[in-house]
């Protein structure tokens, strides 16, 4: 089996999923550039971090820019074109892991205002790609919720739950 553990982008992050919550997963991510891991208490917290991080790196550049109306929104954006060093090598970003579950996410293309790139579930040393946001997290609940019991399950709406 071919290894599929490995950063091989300047943005990768390594996802640590410590437990499940009603908004999906909490845990914290980890990326090169800082020793501190990024928290998060939820799947859309952790996209607008991801986010974040991106648009600080400029990689990987976003098709569709964010309209700025503010002087200081303007300065930040002169900011972000600055090279970042990286503080951590890849083996030791490596060496995170979740309580639960650990995810590497190597976002290729951020187009039509969503990702597209490549996860790989580590502990299952399986890579995938994925054309979207919602595909990722799509996956990423596949694979915490594998193994969970019904009731670990957050229910989701569904139209059979509409009451007449």
């Amino acid at each position: 089996m071919h290894d599929q553990i490995y950063i091989g982008a300047p943005n990768g992050v390594v996802v640590c999923v410590d437990g499940l919550c009603s908004k999906g997963c909490i845990g914290s991510f980890y990326h090169s550039y800082q020793k501190d891991p990024v928290s998060f208490g939820g799947l859309g917290e952790m996209i607008f971090r991801m986010e974040e991080f991106y648009d600080s790196l400029n990689f990987p550049r976003r098709s569709n820019n964010v309209r700025n109306f503010t002087e200081e929104r303007a300065e930040h954006a002169h900011e972000r074109e600055k090279e970042k060093e990286k503080i951590m090598a890849d083996q030791e970003l490596l060496g995170h892991r979740g309580k639960q579950e650990t995810f590497i996410v190597r976002v290729q293309h951020r187009q039509n205002n969503t990702w597209q790139g490549r996860i790989t579930w580590a502990d299952k040393n399986k890579t995938l790609n994925f054309r979207s946001i919602w595909e990722m997290v799509h996956l990423m609940e596949n694979a915490l919720y594998e193994n969970a019991s019904p009731e670990e399950v957050p229910h989701v709406e569904s139209w059979e739950d509409e009451k007449k």
